[in-house]
């Protein structure tokens, strides 16, 4: 049941980690072409990790091509015009790297560390994949495998694999957050090159990337480096579209029941809630960590300890750029009916904002956070990261070294408001995650 519990927590990572450390210096400008680049030079181990942030996720797709984000995600790594196919990610490991990528609602994120003595490589290959990547039929059969064996692996055998492809599609109508970055595998398949080529064209062009290096490196000669290898990328030839459509406000509960080849059934609790970034977003985030994080969590302590009603529970909300969710799940106990787990899910809700949060609650909640703020920017690569998110999502690069100063002024009194707006039956979906015994 750990590894159950561990991967429903896992997701609320996929958006980018916040990280927060004590003055992080760094250097940030944009080329001519639109690229921002952003710099940070920390000498204590002699490795560089170079990350390339495109504003492209699963919520630009076309409805009726839902997984482009991520289908792109494998195919820039098939090669490109001067990387042979097949040995982009070979030249990355064969000089002692790491590379890795991974892809949101919002975003496509690209990654490597390198030894800092092959930074020029590591610049150029990224300089590559913006410019010249291997777009052909050979690649997109390859790939339409690839992400096809993912997707039965990773969600169609998986237990509650299909949990929030299920959660988003019934908690939103109209947003295209109501498909999630997965997508469907037959408009791949049905897909021609003509539309990849023009997605690439579209989005991965140097006005919408965001270029994060960190690590030993010398300032003066990585801009050198940076001029070098992305200043004659051209700007993209089109306006980038955003999407601009608003989730209408949700006025009664919605209630949904799927069945899956799972052996307990699961009850979630899914939220409507602000955009990160916001005020309330803050205070619902240390809410969550209050229901669920650690042994002593609400959640833990009376629907899985005092209750037995579950074998696990949890609360997280996952960052998104447009309003997003705030979820509550439980896995039920054996012999536990989803009603029963439903009704211990919904007491400690109703006890939440009946009774309040203690002070010594939010005080044990901003430690944690805090805790956690530091421990993630020891790692250059979290660094980098988390510098290409801020600058993104909030046009702020310097929150690296602020953005704790948000959680910190958070209140009991912020948390309760929030809590009790957004915690309304009216403004949830209900999902009984059942087992379904004539699937084998």
């Amino acid at each position: 049941m750990r590894k159950i519990l561990f991967s429903l927590l896992a997701v609320c990572a996929v958006q980018g980690s916040r990280a927060q450390s004590v003055n992080i210096k760094f250097t940030e400008y944009d080329l001519p072409n639109g690229l921002h680049v952003i710099l940070h030079e920390d000498h204590t181990v002699p490795t560089v990790a170079i990350s390339v942030l495109y504003h492209v996720g699963s919520k630009n797709e076309d409805p009726t091509r839902t997984g482009f984000a991520h289908f792109f995600e494998h195919l820039l790594f098939e090669g490109s015009d001067n990387i042979a196919r097949g040995e982009y990610m070979k030249l990355i490991q064969n000089n002692g790297g790491v590379i890795n990528a991974n892809t949101t609602f919002d975003r496509t994120f690209y990654f490597e560390t390198l030894p800092s003595n092959k930074l020029e490589q590591g610049l150029w290959m990224e300089s590559e994949r913006m410019l010249h990547a291997k777009i052909d039929d050979i690649g997109l059969e390859t790939q339409r495998k690839v992400v096809k064996e993912e997707k039965k692996q990773r969600y169609e055998n998986t237990p509650y694999g299909h949990l929030l492809e299920q959660i988003f599609k019934n908690a939103y109508t109209k947003h295209p957050y109501q498909w999630t970055p997965i997508g469907e595998a037959q408009y791949i398949d049905q897909a021609t090159l003509p539309e990849f080529l023009d997605f690439y064209k579209t989005f991965y062009v140097p006005e919408n990337a965001t270029l994060s290096i960190g690590g030993d490196l010398n300032m003066a000669q990585t801009k050198a480096w940076v001029e070098k290898y992305f200043a004659g990328i051209p700007k993209g030839t089109k306006p980038i579209p955003r999407p601009s459509i608003v989730e209408p406000a949700q006025t009664e509960e919605k209630r949904v029941t799927y069945l899956d080849k799972v052996q307990l059934p699961a009850v979630v609790f899914a939220y409507h809630t602000p955009a990160q970034g916001t005020p309330e977003a803050y205070a619902l985030e240390m809410v969550a960590k209050i229901l669920s994080e650690g042994k002593s969590s609400r959640l833990q302590k009376q629907v899985v300890d005092k209750d037995q009603k579950a074998v696990a529970a949890g609360a997280f909300n996952l960052p998104s750029e447009d309003p997003g969710l705030a979820m509550m799940f439980g896995i039920g106990n054996m012999g536990v009916t989803p009603e029963d787990l439903e009704k211990s899910m919904n007491a400690e809700v109703e006890k939440l904002l009946s009774n309040g949060i203690t002070e010594a609650e939010l005080a044990k909640c901003k430690n944690q956070i805090e805790k956690d703020f530091v421990n993630q920017n020891q790692r250059v690569l979290g660094i980098v990261e988390n510098l290409a998110n801020y600058h993104v999502y909030f046009g702020n690069t310097n929150l690296i070294n602020t953005e704790l100063d948000r959680y910190m002024k958070v209140t009991t009194a912020d948390m309760m408001a929030a809590a009790k707006k957004y915690f309304t039956k009216n403004n949830r979906l209900v999902l009984y995650y059942l087992p379904d015994s004539r699937k084998g």
